[in-house]
């Protein structure tokens, strides 16, 4: 069974509202969720300008009833709304970078990009179109990349992990990422999977409680204290 099918038995949740509206709010929350991937990019973190993330622009299902998801293009005012709730989501819980581990090891940024690329191509099914990019650079190959593993209408389970900011005003917001994958399963699978091995959600687990008085750090997204969301 699916995790949309799941999610369907529920009747009545509290947690996507909002107390002043009641409408269902426009941005994804960490947990569970079924998502597609809208777009793919590869930032460069504003602290280091050797460290990359790769970043998930996702959509959940479309939402039923009174909601108004953001604006596709947050200047066209008049123009279409996402019909699900949004996110972006880091594919790692941590930057891409060179590094040598406290054990010796050597980790390599540009290996660990392709490994992230090979797994995501393997979820969504074209990783043989993946083998087929030759680039000179890995930030020429990663422009391949988002060509060719974005807008897919591929629906996927995640599982989604947060680490929690306080912005200036004092609202708790989520800087999301998917957890690594280990023993207990894995963060991202197709829906259409035939024995799922998707990790359940536990907030103990994958959310990093917000500290009072934490100075805002390379994590916080750039334009967490928007009016609208920006994909």
């Amino acid at each position: 069974m699916s995790l949309t099918t799941e999610k369907k038995k529920a009747m009545f949740n509290t947690k996507d509202m909002t107390a002043g509206s009641g409408k269902i709010r426009p941005v994804l929350d960490p947990g569970n969720q079924v998502i597609k991937i809208n777009d793919v990019t590869y930032d460069q973190t504003p602290y280091d300008k050797e460290a990359y993330n790769i970043t998930l622009h996702i959509e959940s299902e479309p939402v039923k009833g009174d909601f108004d998801g953001f604006l596709v293009d947050k200047n066209d005012t008049e123009g279409p709304r996402y019909e699900g709730q949004v996110g972006r989501v880091r594919l790692s819980p941590w930057p891409y970078k060179d590094a040598e581990l406290p054990s010796g090891r050597k980790v390599s940024r540009d290996t660990e990009v392709l490994k992230a690329m090979i797994n995501l191509s393997e979820v969504l099914g074209n990783r043989e179109e993946l083998d087929l990019i030759e680039a000179d650079t890995i930030s020429d190959f990663m422009v391949s990349c988002r060509s060719l593993l974005s807008n897919t209408n591929v629906w996927l389970n995640a599982c989604i992990g947060s680490r929690e900011w306080e912005n200036q005003d004092g609202y708790i917001n989520n800087d999301l990422y998917l957890p690594r994958m280990n023993k207990t399963g894995v963060p991202l699978e197709a829906v259409s999977v035939e024995t799922s091995n998707l990790m359940v959600f536990s907030k103990s687990e994958h959310v990093r409680p917000v500290k009072k008085k934490e100075s805002v750090n390379s994590f916080e997204p750039n334009n967490g204290s928007s009016d609208d969301f920006e994909l």
